[in-house]
């Protein structure tokens, strides 16, 4: 057994891509026989008896307009302080580089424990958004890579995103280590409550789920329903999720009047609903240039729903054109025309759907028993004085 840190900028309430990463990681370990502790910012101050883990959280502040992500200095909360001396460690895991990452760091470096550290995102792209200068989100990214630079080893979801990392000027070693999916079917009472609740009757129905947020290209979903409209095509669009540019997307639609044709309905924390939704879907349509290897693909793909992606992105590393989903060109009118194709054809379209559910999603145990090896590896170097110092000046 392991006594395994994971540390997080993200965490339950909260479900982006890595908070569920990490609550996957946390929850499957914990029934493999490893205690697990989380660490991450405070979300709220609800029971955490439920979990099969233990969850030390921190103090943290909310963003600006991005209410849903907290950051924080975790040295500056007494009570956290005291709870982490009480917690027993043989590996420390990193979800990110920035406040968890940094706790992560200094207590790796502290107890002269291995440090492993996943690269999830594409960071300079969220720093140009912020910023709107390119100078300054290099200069961050530079960060970022130190970040990594100090880790024991350095895990990437996929190849593409390893490339990514890659690209940013990281020179070391990169194991991949692709996320999982929790394998499950869909209630028929859940689809027929997304079909009720939200009205579907029995149109087509193109589904995005995700942060309500342009770097995920939403516009080009939007603007292909717009063309989808103009052709007499009969669908309903529904849009899963929040975000920053939540009053942005709304009024979009309203200026490409498909608001009679589209929903949103914020963020859906009842998994069933979630589950109902992306089997009630025809297609998922998720057209991001920004995301490395998205959950909600895998998601879909366990419901046998298939996805529309864009050619060449890193999130559409796992599809196979026509096999086990659809890739288009990055332009909406490719995308209205690969979506009308699937829409006329179910045949085909449930033929694809199964092939993405028997080869996309992989069992989150299968993923964690080859993290777990890399664990014990790790630990067992650690113990043997085999592994480099690369965090003394941050003690």
């Amino acid at each position: 057994m392991l006594k395994i840190g994971e540390f997080s900028d993200t965490f339950l309430p909260v479900v982006d891509g890595v908070g569920r990463v990490v609550y996957a990681y946390a929850e499957t370990l914990s029934a493999m026989g490893h205690q697990v502790t989380v660490v991450a910012p405070m979300y709220d101050t609800g029971s955490r008896a439920g979990f099969p883990f233990e969850l030390v959280d921190f103090n943290g502040i909310s963003l600006p307009g991005m209410k849903q992500y907290k950051l924080g200095e975790a040295m500056l909360d007494a009570h956290y302080r005291r709870r982490i001396r009480m917690v027993d460690l043989d590996i420390v895991h990193a979800h990110s580089p920035f406040t968890a990452g940094s706790e992560a760091l200094r207590l790796a470096a502290v107890r002269k424990l291995p440090l492993v550290a996943t690269f999830h995102s594409k960071y300079y792209d969220d720093f140009l958004k912020a910023t709107k200068s390119e100078s300054v989100a290099r200069m961050m990214t530079k960060f970022v890579v130190n970040f990594y630079n100090r880790c024991d080893e350095v895990w990437a979801v996929g190849k593409n995103t390893a490339d990514v990392l890659k690209s940013y000027g990281y020179e070391g070693e990169i194991q991949v280590m692709p996320n999982g999916a929790t394998l499950r079917t869909a209630h028929p009472s859940d689809v027929e409550e997304v079909t009720r609740r939200f009205s579907l009757g029995d149109d087509p129905v193109i589904l995005f789920v995700g942060q309500m947020d342009w770097k995920k290209n939403i516009l080009t979903v939007l603007e292909a329903c717009a063309m989808l409209k103009k052709q007499g095509q009969r669908f309903r669009l529904v849009l899963a999720g929040q975000g920053v540019d939540m009053n942005a997307i709304r009024g979009k639609m309203e200026e490409l009047q498909i608001q009679d044709r589209a929903q949103m309905l914020g963020h859906v924390t009842d998994a069933s609903l979630l589950d109902g939704l992306y089997a009630r879907a025809s297609v998922f349509a998720f057209p991001s240039l920004y995301d490395a290897a998205p959950m909600v693909v895998r998601e879909a793909a366990v419901m046998g729903t298939p996805s529309v992606m864009v050619r060449g992105s890193t999130a559409a590393e796992i599809i196979r054109d026509g096999g086990n989903g659809f890739l288009c060109e990055n332009d909406p009118a490719d995308l209205a025309r690969v979506i009308t194709g699937i829409l006329a054809d179910p045949k085909k379209r449930n033929m694809v759907g199964e092939n993405a559910r028997r080869t996309i999603p992989v069992p989150w145990s299968e993923v964690l028993e080859a993290a777990s090896e890399r664990y014990e590896r790790l630990v067992a170097l650690g113990k043997e004085g085999k592994l480099k110092d690369k965090r003394r000046r941050i003690v």
